[in-house]
């Protein structure tokens, strides 16, 4: 019996119909009583008894020329789980076997469903050969391998796990759909929270989520260094992407470009962490960056950031000064933000009007007027710098020096009877100053606006399982200690490992510091057109010290070991 060309009937009821094995009736009545379910038509053949799961297996092989395989008797731990998604397994009861070079090997119980294989072939980059399973043992399959992920997720996550993930505003309905749409499995919900609260709980800096090729990775950065901390499955990099995009008011459905975010995760009543969260088109997805700001960090006080005292006396008389400007230099990471923070502290008093331009602002700071600038918007450095000049500022606080008409209106407002602090990078303190005159700032506003300048470096601290080591003498010379420091009155210590510091020796970091003053003799060598060698020289003449020297101190004080001063600092 020919089939009706009008029928709405699959291949595989066409080729059941022209093989005589189902009549068209029976095909149009289970085609009608089939749902929108995956393998619903075959389903339906077997409850109205009209053939069973083997015979249509068998049917399907032979008639559209693919192998059959029994997929009940394959080791599970063998699937290729990552080669596409999970969604996607349980949307189409498809299986993935086998994946060799730029080709899928698929188990499906209908091989005649073509939109099903060019939706895998177009979300998995790969062509597609088919085997031909029973479509319950593929049912029970796709549900077994559900299972084992959510249960792999949900061992990772534990089950205690009550905390909140906040926005910083309410989301809009379309966005809350979205989210429901784009993130609806509970156990990567849980998994991205226990990574958080790990992250946070070991004093971690920057969680790292990374898509790869072959594998996808977390990592976190703690005490400086980073570490592996999980490696979820591959097809889990998108939904775990889409969660933290969510809930830092990113929009999911870009992914081309790079954003920026925040989202703030409510551990108490009292207790309250903020993430800025950076995100990055890779080669194979999307890399994820959250850097972790505790706002106690900037609480801490000025005795616990590891000035010495002479270094800590110079910095408070500076920002105690009416006008001028102090400025903190070093790399990405070093701890120039908290420094700033913790002299805001010192100056946030009722009686004091302070203004910041960040960009963007990691602390919440109360007492103090935070703006986050906004290139997109016009709102730049130099922008938000002449608003702060219209209202009445005692303190301005500039996240970055960055271009020339930033640093000339910071020089006029230091010149002006506003007190100016800053950041910029670069190596130490005296080459500041000749990095100043490279980007356009006359010598003369440089030597009149800048009162002291800070280097600094972050050290890992030794754990209290430190003990003493021996270090030959020619090591000690040539680090940079003096012979006469060599005389034996003090002991070096290295790093050994326990539980507390998780066997790297370490526990937390200390600044290493050059705080220079801009004295009479500096301006003079400004103003003359010395270079940062004259610079450094002079300074050395007026006893302050270099990074080298006070990391060197801080080894003879047993806070570090010598290697960690060698490596964060340069002779």
């Amino acid at each position: 019996m020919a089939a009706n060309p009008q029928s709405p009937l699959s291949g595989l009821a066409r080729a059941l119909i022209q093989q005589g094995r189902l009549s068209e009736a029976d095909a149009s009545a289970c085609t009608a009583a089939a749902g929108s379910a995956p393998n619903s038509f075959i389903h339906e053949l077997v409850q109205r008894k009209l053939m069973n799961y083997s015979d249509i297996a068998h049917f399907a092989a032979e008639t559209f020329g693919y192998p059959l395989f029994d997929i009940g008797a394959l080791d599970q731990a063998t699937i290729q789980k990552d080669a596409i998604d999970r969604k996607l397994m349980s949307k189409h009861q498809v299986v993935p076997l086998a994946k060799r070079q730029n080709r899928l090997i698929i188990a499906a119980a209908d091989p005649a469903n073509m939109r099903v294989l060019d939706e895998i072939r177009f979300q998995s980059g790969l062509q597609v050969d088919i085997v031909v399973a029973e479509a319950d043992k593929l049912g029970q399959c796709v549900e077994r391998l559900a299972e084992s992920a959510d249960k792999a997720l949900a061992d990772l996550t534990g089950e205690d796990l009550e905390i909140d993930l906040l926005d910083q505003d309410a989301p809009s309905e379309k966005e809350a759909a979205d989210a429901a749409q784009e993130v609806e499995d509970a156990p990567v919900v849980k998994f991205i929270q226990k990574i958080l609260i790990d992250a946070i709980n070991e004093g971690a800096s920057d969680i790292h989520f990374e898509p790869y090729e072959k594998y996808y990775r977390i990592r976190v950065r703690t005490d400086g260094i980073l570490r592996e901390v999980a490696q979820p499955p591959l097809v889990l990099k998108d939904k775990i992407a889409s969660r933290i995009k969510v809930i830092s008011r990113l929009d999911i459905s870009e992914k081309r470009l790079p954003q920026d975010g925040r989202m703030k995760l409510v551990l108490s009543k009292n207790k309250a962490i903020d993430f800025r969260v950076s995100s990055l088109p890779t080669l194979h997805g999307e890399k994820i960056v959250m850097r972790i700001l505790d706002p106690s960090s900037a609480m801490l006080g000025i005795d616990a950031l590891g000035y010495e005292p002479e270094q800590r006396e110079a910095l408070l008389a500076a920002v105690q000064r009416p006008y001028g400007m102090v400025l903190v230099t070093g790399p990405t990471g070093s701890g120039k933000t908290v420094s700033l923070y913790t002299c805001l502290n010192i100056l946030n008093t009722a009686g004091v009007n302070i203004s910041t331009a960040e960009d963007p602002a990691e602390i919440n700071l109360p007492g103090i007027n935070q703006v986050n600038v906004n290139e997109k918007a016009g709102l730049t450095f130099a922008a938000a710098l002449r608003s702060f000049l219209r209202q009445d500022p005692d303190v301005i606080m500039v996240g970055e020096i960055r271009d020339l008409e930033t640093a000339e209106i910071s020089v006029k407002a230091a010149q002006t009877g506003h007190l100016v602090l800053s950041t910029l990078h670069t190596n130490d303190a005296p080459t500041t100053l000749e990095r100043l005159r490279n980007m356009g700032v006359p010598a003369f506003n440089i030597a009149s606006s800048v009162i002291l300048i800070t280097a600094q470096r972050l050290a890992r601290r030794l754990c209290t399982c430190k003990q003493p080591v021996e270090i030959p003498v020619e090591a000690m010379l040539e680090a940079g200690f003096d012979a006469e420091e060599l005389d034996g009155s003090w002991q070096t210590y290295g790093p050994v490992g326990c539980e507390r510091c998780k066997g790297s020796g370490y526990k937390g970091r200390v600044g290493i510091y050059q705080v220079m003053p801009v004295t009479e003799e500096i301006a003079h060598i400004i103003m003359t057109n010395g270079n940062s060698m004259d610079i450094a020289e002079q300074a050395r003449r007026e006893g302050v010290k270099d990074l080298r020297q006070s990391g060197l101190l801080k080894v003879r004080q047993g806070v570090t070991s010598l290697e960690e001063v060698l490596a964060t600092t340069n002779e």
